[in-house]
């Protein structure tokens, strides 16, 4: 057994609580487990434990095998001087505190099953290991799971948010703009639009919002994607010459070169060259961007400012080296892509906002807008979909994304209430 199952046990109670006694035989009652300690020191503080006649108050430390206790060298240490009751599987040896005290030790009598229930969970190799039991879950069940799962996710993502705002002395606007780069990069070139971002500040840009060549100039020179030659006149020239100028005006140092960018396995609407072009566009048709998106965080709203047509060079061409074709194909921002930044920028920075200002309302208004949204496309929905559970919207989805990918992926099943529904089945599963 790992310990972490018996911390499960014991922190929800799933103990026979009439059969405990310590190894010296004397009944023990436990009537308050404590609170569970993440930190170091004892595993639980403020126990209340009846050993005998005796009721005692203090921290309980658990281990598999008694021997832990030195092998951890608690005996050393005063922390665990505190620790009124040692709760084991395998009660191997006497332990003793630092101030010489005998420590009182209790072998923890738990169902059979539990144990069995986590080994099969553990062991099994399928995406998601109670997949056969989901359908024995009440649905209100899962959907309260769901609930919290998607706050966990917010919340997750409010804390790199935080960090940024850290790094642009708390700029919104600044923060805002170096998040919405990063997803313009749609997880294959995350970084690289990220680092592009930050090589370039967003006042630099607004100096030149009202034109769009000089704002390219910037965006692709900054990146390291303009062409070391092209012909004198064209479009490219153009970029180089006004990126040479702009460098040198606010004397911008490039960290990118094309070496950074990925184009393979990507179709060619989603190569970083184009993605800048409408980043770029983006840019050249708002300002004070989040400032909008705070006074108005309505949805169809929302997308509307998010829809950006590039300039005409990029109907013809995917890279400056490819070659020209007679079919224009417009190159404007779709409405999928829009969704995505929505989910994952605009709802996350809202959020983090309405948190910092105690506006509440605001809040409840980001995640309504994952309501509205409708339900993304990918693998891990899919599988969810195939094993029964429904997808209505992003909000489902961006709670199941966080369920998959940090309790499923993880093996995190005593972490995760559906696990814990599992795990305390009568019967193993089989």
């Amino acid at each position: 057994m790992k310990e972490a199952v018996l911390h499960y046990i014991w922190q929800n109670k799933l103990f026979s609580a009439q059969q405990q006694s310590t190894t010296d035989n004397e009944p023990v009652e436990i009537i308050d487990v404590g609170l569970h300690n993440t930190n170091a020191g004892p595993d639980f503080f403020n126990a209340k434990i009846k050993i005998g006649n005796t009721l005692w108050a203090g921290n309980v430390e658990i281990h598999v095998k008694s021997s832990d206790w030195n092998r951890h060298n608690h005996q050393t240490d005063k922390a665990y001087n505190s620790v009124i009751l040692h709760v084991v599987t395998d009660a191997d040896t006497d332990v003793y505190s630092q101030n010489g005290n005998r420590v009182t030790q209790l072998v923890l009598r738990y169902p059979e099953h539990i144990e069995q229930n986590y080994q099969h969970l553990i062991q099994n190799t399928t995406p998601v290991a109670c997949a056969d039991k989901l359908p024995d879950v009440p649905g209100i069940f899962i959907q309260n799971w769901k609930n919290a799962l998607l706050v966990e996710r917010l919340e997750q993502k409010t804390k790199s948010i935080e960090q940024l705002l850290q790094d642009t002395h708390m700029h919104w606007e600044e923060c805002f703009y170096i998040t919405l780069a990063r997803n313009f990069g749609f997880s294959t070139n995350s970084q690289a639009f990220e680092l592009l971002a930050k090589s370039i500040p967003l006042n630099v840009l607004a100096k030149h919002k009202d034109n769009l060549l000089q704002i390219e100039s910037l965006l692709f020179g900054q990146a390291g994607l303009l062409p070391e030659t092209s012909a004198e006149g064209s479009y490219p020239a153009q970029l180089s010459a006004e990126y040479n100028f702009l460098q040198h005006k606010y004397q911008l140092k490039r960290i990118l070169d094309q070496s950074h960018w990925k184009l393979s396995r990507l179709r060619p609407t989603n190569f970083p060259h184009v993605r800048i072009a409408q980043f770029a566009a983006l840019i050249h048709s708002s300002s004070k961007l989040f400032s909008k998106i705070v006074e108005r965080p309505e949805c169809d709203y929302l997308q509307s400012l998010f829809t950006c047509t590039p300039s005409d060079y990029w109907e013809l061409h995917y890279t400056f080296f490819s070659p020209q074709t007679d079919k224009k194909r417009s190159k404007k921002l779709g409405i999928q892509s829009i969704r995505v930044i929505l989910i994952n920028t605009v709802v996350p920075f809202l959020f983090c906002y309405a948190a910092h200002k105690g506006d509440q309302p605001l809040k409840d208004r980001a995640i309504s807008l994952l309501e509205e949204l409708p339900a993304e496309r990918n693998a891990i929905i899919s599988l969810w979909n195939d094993l029964g559970i429904a997808c209505q919207s992003a909000y489902d989805t961006q709670a199941l994304l966080q369920l998959k990918k940090n309790y499923c992926d993880r093996k995190a099943c005593i972490h995760c209430r559906i696990g814990h529904k599992v795990l305390t089945l009568p019967q193993p599963v089989k």
